[in-house]
């Protein structure tokens, strides 16, 4: 089980990574396993809530995810 710091340490140099190569988070992640010969399975446990929310956001706007509905108040 990886530690905070790990985690936060991860994806911290995921998200640098991927806004310097101007490419999604997950593209990044997978980027990263196939250069470190890391499994996706490892990476995807080094993944802190922040990073998650964000590739969510992507996988959306990508329509990999449906879009939330939203009820009217």
């Amino acid at each position: 089980m990886p530690s905070k710091d790990e985690k936060d340490a991860f994806s911290v140099m995921i998200e640098e990574q991927a806004i310097v190569l101007g490419i999604t988070h997950m593209d990044m992640i997978t980027e990263y396993c196939q250069r470190s010969g890391m499994e996706i399975e490892v990476a995807a446990s080094l993944i802190n809530p922040i990073l998650k929310a964000k590739i969510e956001l992507e996988a959306r706007a990508l329509r990999y995810l449906p879009k939330h509905s939203v009820l009217p108040l």
